[in-house]
């Protein structure tokens, strides 16, 4: 896995964890506050999230959660 593949992992991870009411929006900016990525970064994954449709009408597709619930099992400490 590359580091890009992580990056999308991660990103949908934070997308299925956010709370209730959250935006995409403020899921990038806590992404781009833990120094992951800058905002210019962070804008370009969540359009190719949305394109490879990981993302639709502003929620997790069904391949979404399914790539972020491999994120979060594999992400989990042992």
């Amino acid at each position: 896995m590359n580091e890009a593949d992580i990056i999308k992992r991660v990103f949908l991870l934070g997308i299925l964890k956010k709370e209730s009411g959250e935006t995409l929006d403020e899921v990038t900016k806590t992404l781009v506050n833990t120094g992951m990525f800058k905002t210019k970064e962070a804008k370009k994954v969540l359009k190719e999230l949305k394109d490879d449709k990981y993302i639709v009408n502003e929620e997790l597709s069904i391949k979404g959660i399914a790539i972020a619930k491999e994120a979060e099992s594999e992400f989990k400490l042992q």
